[in-house]
């Protein structure tokens, strides 16, 4: 046997993993994207309350951002492309009728605590104009992804906006002074301001619970109508009556604040190509609007906005005549 002994083992080097520097940490894909999408906060779980393409954008920004979704839906939606995109998906409403379902609230809120949920987004329509909704969310512990309850106490309900746009001295379509619980008590309006009037759901948007009244013999069915479609729609049926305007243009201008006072407006778009009271077509910026009018808008949506010390993003709406006036009509989160 040799008396040499054996060579000894070689030093190690620097960024070996026996040498001196760290070995780098291998990370998982998940903390990949979240450091990506330099998303590093505490809430890091989103539920949206709605359904179909509303969703999927929502989860689409959501997975960006590395945070992790839930869906809900109805029993109808159970095979929707908004399930399938979520990482994970629950059942609402059962029983309840297919609107219904999305409009559960306590059910929503269960499910959220759940499975641990930090956030809810209510996306559009149904519960996102309901301040009780946003009310019950942020007493469960749940950040609310919209305005506070109290704005949306405020704006949620057209006619309470309505009085507040014109108490900042911001022109309004005339209309009744409140919501109207019988198509009866339209009739002093209606003489003073005559036909045609438009019928208009307070606690909701998108065209529905809307209905153009042009001649006395179709108001209490119109009336009938829009309650029932409000209610069905938003959960309220509560409605009221402004002068409508013929081919007027329907103007709106993005705002977007921080609840601290501050209110910028990402200027305008023209949406007067409309089909049953929803756009169809968006025109940026709008064309052939006279400098002083745009202007003008601008500054009432921050006025309003800064009067109810709102937060979130928000779209102002006003009508513009063929005389150009421009007039407020609601400001949807």
């Amino acid at each position: 046997m040799s008396d040499l002994a054996a060579p000894a083992p070689a030093a190690a080097q620097p960024g070996t993993p026996g040498g001196s520097l760290p070995v780098t940490p291998i990370h998982s894909i998940h903390t990949m994207r979240r450091k990506a999408a330099g998303h590093s906060g505490p809430l890091t779980k989103i539920l949206v309350a709605n359904r179909g393409e509303i969703a999927v954008r929502v989860f689409r920004t959501a997975h960006e951002l590395a945070m992790h979704t839930v869906a809900i839906y109805s029993f109808e939606d159970r095979l929707s492309a908004h399930r399938q995109k979520a990482d994970e998906a629950y059942q609402v409403g059962k029983g309840l009728t297919p609107v219904g379902a999305y409009l559960a609230q306590d059910s929503i809120i269960d499910i959220a605590l759940e499975h641990e949920v930090d956030m809810i987004h209510p996306g559009y329509g149904f519960l996102s104009e309901n301040a009780e909704f946003a009310r019950k969310v942020e007493e469960a512990g749940i950040a609310w992804v919209g305005p506070t309850p109290e704005a949306i106490d405020a704006l949620g309900d057209k006619t309470k906006a309505r009085t507040i746009a014109m108490q900042c001295g911001v022109p309004c379509v005339p209309g009744t002074p409140g919501p109207i619980a019988s198509y009866k008590e339209a009739s002093k309006f209606i003489e003073e301001y005559g036909f045609p009037v438009i019928i208009k759901a307070a606690m909701g948007g998108g065209g529905r619970g809307m209905r153009v009244v042009r001649e006395q013999s179709e108001l209490e069915s119109s009336f009938t109508r829009a309650v029932s479609e409000a209610k069905s729609a938003f959960g309220d049926g509560t409605v009221f009556i402004e002068r409508f305007l013929d081919r007027p243009r329907h103007i709106e201008v993005q705002i977007l604040a921080d609840g601290q006072g501050n209110v910028i407006h990402l200027f305008e778009r023209d949406c007067s190509v409309q089909r049953r009271h929803q756009k169809v077509v968006e025109v940026a910026p709008a064309m052939h609007l006279p400098e002083n009018v745009r202007q003008a808008m601008f500054a009432d949506a921050i006025k309003i906005a800064q009067a109810v010390n709102y937060r979130n993003a928000g779209t102002c709406e006003f009508l513009v005549d063929q005389l150009g006036r421009h007039y407020f009509i609601e400001i949807n989160p």
